[in-house]
């Protein structure tokens, strides 16, 4: 029971002897916006409770003792001390606006947003006596080192990659201060009045420019389609006149041929013509006459003349094989395979 009683007077006391010294402890972050990082310090109640998302530094007899995680904890009174306290969530912090000066010598007035989170709280408690401000001036002094890299021009196009550099140089020499940035964002570029007046009448000469160049291209089609409608108009004329000669040639070809035979035919007829009227004459001026057999019929007489000369002729007209002109050869696709 004695015991018991000594134990509870040991842990009032020490209770009480912390509370007189927590006002005494150094606080890391002195500045309203510096309590973002972490919360108050609290007291050694012996046993604690560290919330989720925190890590508690603690300092035995002066000296760094160890991290405490979420969770539940057990500190010895006196002896331990809560230190610091860094919260592991991602932090936001605010660049502020600055100038600087681009490789061809434009000066800008640029700020934006770093995003970072704290991977050691060890080094982040005793690497670096104010994170967020060295943290500052590392992005501002980066970001006009990157922008002295570009031009005006560039810079508007390539801000992308201009946060990609301004992260990996920050982080190169942020690591040892337990400290990563997750990424950088331009919020606002402002350039000087005379230099945004020359970018607009840049931009409008070239949407000028744009415009020429398009409104010669559709002349340009223009003129080829036309020209394109000439050349098919005349390959159809040529082909229609093409088909015309044709046409024209085979037409007066039979048209020889059709003459040819009724010439044949007339021929024939005005030999039959004859020779009845050559018989006429001689039965009346000769007293001697060589009668065929049919004499008596002489209009049979002229019919058997005119058809044997008739088909005489039509024998004639079938041994001669018409010639076909070399334009009516092209015409025609599928030529007749040779005799065998």
């Amino acid at each position: 029971m004695q015991q018991c009683v000594t134990l509870m007077v040991f842990v009032i006391v020490s209770l009480q002897h912390s509370q007189r010294t927590v006002p005494t402890v150094p606080v890391l972050w002195a500045t309203q916006a510096q309590q973002r990082w972490a919360s108050s310090l609290p007291m050694n109640t012996v046993v604690l409770f560290v919330p989720q998302q925190e890590s508690w530094v603690v300092e035995r007899m002066g000296r760094f003792h160890r991290i405490l995680e979420p969770g539940l904890n057990i500190l010895i009174p006196i002896l331990d001390k809560i230190r610091y306290v860094q919260s592991l969530k991602e932090i936001v912090i605010d660049v502020p606006e600055q100038s600087a000066v681009s490789l061809d010598n434009v000066t800008l007035q640029i700020d934006g947003v770093l995003y970072l989170r704290i991977l050691d709280p060890f080094k982040a408690s005793y690497g670096v006596e104010d994170p967020e401000y060295a943290v500052t001036q590392l992005a501002q002094t980066t970001m006009r080192s990157e922008l002295g890299k570009l031009t005006l021009d560039k810079v508007f196009r390539e801000r992308e990659t201009l946060n990609t550099n301004i992260v990996h140089s920050i982080n190169q020499a942020s690591d040892d201060w337990g400290i990563r940035c997750l990424r950088y964002e331009i919020k606002d570029i402002h350039v000087p009045p005379r230099v945004k007046e020359s970018m607009q009448m840049q931009v409008e000469a070239e949407r000028k420019k744009r415009a020429t160049v398009l409104e010669s291209e559709g002349h340009k089609e223009a003129a080829i389609n036309v020209a394109e409608g000439r050349k098919q108009a005349q390959i159809l004329a040529s082909e229609g006149q093409k088909a015309e000669q044709i046409n024209n040639a085979a037409g007066r070809l039979i048209h020889i041929q059709c003459i040819q035979k009724n010439g044949n035919a007339a021929a024939s007829l005005s030999v039959a013509e004859q020779y009845v009227s050559a018989f006429s004459k001689l039965a009346k001026e000769s007293n001697t006459i060589l009668l065929p057999s049919n004499s008596g019929d002489i209009s049979g007489m002229a019919m058997a003349i005119y058809g044997s000369l008739a088909k005489q002729s039509s024998k004639n007209i079938e041994c001669v094989t018409p010639v076909t002109p070399e334009w009516a050869m092209e015409k025609s696709e599928d030529p007749a395979p040779p005799a065998q």
